[in-house]
């Protein structure tokens, strides 16, 4: 059995987590503030430009900090940040899926769904990263939808614990459901179909700072994957996949990173 990984954000109803069995899980990942909410977390993720004062002031045995440098190779693997979506939510789903090697992603209090009034973090009121104007983020739902088919060629899948609306279109679960769940068989063609234009498009920024280079990247044409995606997920969901499997197709290459923002 491969790990079962908790990727904890920030919104208010993350602070249900606290209550949560740890055995549950083999490793806690927590974007931004999200380490606040228990000390038994394993990895503590963040964008450059996250305030020093906001990051944990000390590791525990066996936490580990993981920055731009370590995240954004392992995000090219996936096809970089242009393709993936540069926010810190997609942003801890790759790292993961890259560096642990999962069985599931569970995801929780990262639904980017913010009120209009009153609370919109645990914490407070935040900012609301993934609603930001960026060529990336145009269709959060396809960017769920990308990140749930190449887990699931990796044999991975992806779900989501929370119980309120939610911009991820990862299944529903809860935690005991986590011994097995499956993920989805991909509907393969239609997978490398968004693959293909992927490559064919180029948005290739080895640095990561796709932001410094986005004169040259058409909207259009992104919105355009976007639906290559989601109908990729629409065929994919329909079967129902065994236990433990998954189709097998390649992940895309190297292509661009981005590392600015939070989530």
């Amino acid at each position: 059995m491969g790990p079962v990984v908790l990727i904890l954000g920030s919104g208010p109803a993350a602070v249900a987590a606290k209550r949560w069995d740890r055995s549950a899980f083999t490793h806690v990942v927590a974007i931004n503030n999200a380490w606040r909410l228990r000390p038994d977390w394993d990895v503590s993720i963040h964008p450059e430009d996250f305030p020093p004062e906001h990051r944990p002031a000390i590791l525990g045995a066996g936490q580990r900090r993981i920055k731009a440098q370590d995240f954004v190779p392992v995000q090219n693997r996936y096809g970089g940040f242009v393709y993936a979506g540069g926010t810190m939510a997609f942003t801890a789903g790759y790292w993961a899926l890259g560096a642990l090697k999962p069985r599931v992603i569970a995801y929780f209090g990262c639904d980017m769904v913010y009120a209009a009034r009153g609370k919109t973090h645990f914490y407070g009121t935040g900012t609301a990263d993934p609603l930001r104007a960026d060529i990336t983020l145009q269709s959060l739902e396809a960017k769920a939808a990308r990140l749930q088919l190449l887990a699931a060629a990796q044999g991975c899948a992806c779900v989501n614990l929370s119980w309120q609306d939610s911009r991820l279109v990862f299944p529903r679960a809860r935690m005991e459901d986590l011994a097995t769940v499956a993920p989805v068989v991909p509907d393969v063609a239609r997978m490398q179909a968004a693959q293909a234009r992927e490559a064919e498009l180029g948005y290739l920024v080895p640095s990561g700072r796709y932001w410094e280079e986005a004169s040259r990247f058409d909207p259009a044409a992104l919105r355009d994957l976007d639906s290559l995606w989601l109908a990729a997920h629409r065929a994919s969901v329909r079967t129902a996949p065994a236990p433990g499997t998954a189709s097998p197709y390649p992940l895309p290459g190297a292509a661009a990173s981005g590392f600015r923002r939070g989530a």
